[in-house]
């Protein structure tokens, strides 16, 4: 019953943010939705419902992001930008955790990865690079 930029900006009005259309606009528009703003769920592609669920996970500035599959319905190039955007989050000082079967993405943005069998850590790589 929401629109997308209602759906970003209520978990900020909630928190008594003044401007959070504002932010959640600005949010919207960096996950590639600026023009759907006005647009309900069932106008917008499973991609854009996802981009959607990723600018209101982003636009309160959490603690702790825990992203499952967070690319799972987007190509490859919008799997690349939203990626971009949770490692701005990192950088910013967000613990973010991502579950994803794409091991281009864990090769691409290798922190730390952790691989599971059976609920079992079974592989542990430490963060290579400057990443922190």
């Amino acid at each position: 019953t929401m629109t997308a930029l209602e759906n970003v900006a209520l978990p900020l009005e909630f928190a008594g943010y003044s401007a959070a259309f504002e932010r959640a606009e600005a949010e919207l528009c960096a996950v590639g939705l600026g023009q759907r703003l006005s647009h309900y769920p069932s106008q917008l592609s499973g991609g854009e419902q996802q981009r959607v669920a990723i600018a209101r996970a982003l636009v309160g500035e959490p603690e702790v992001l825990l992203a499952d599959e967070p690319t799972g319905n987007l190509d490859s190039e919008l799997s690349l930008e939203i990626m971009e955007l949770m490692l701005a989050a990192a950088d910013r000082g967000t613990a973010v955790i991502v579950a994803t079967h794409d091991l281009s993405l864990v090769e691409r943005y290798p922190r730390r990865v952790l691989r599971l069998e059976a609920g079992r850590c079974v592989d542990e790589s430490p963060a290579r690079g400057d990443a922190p």
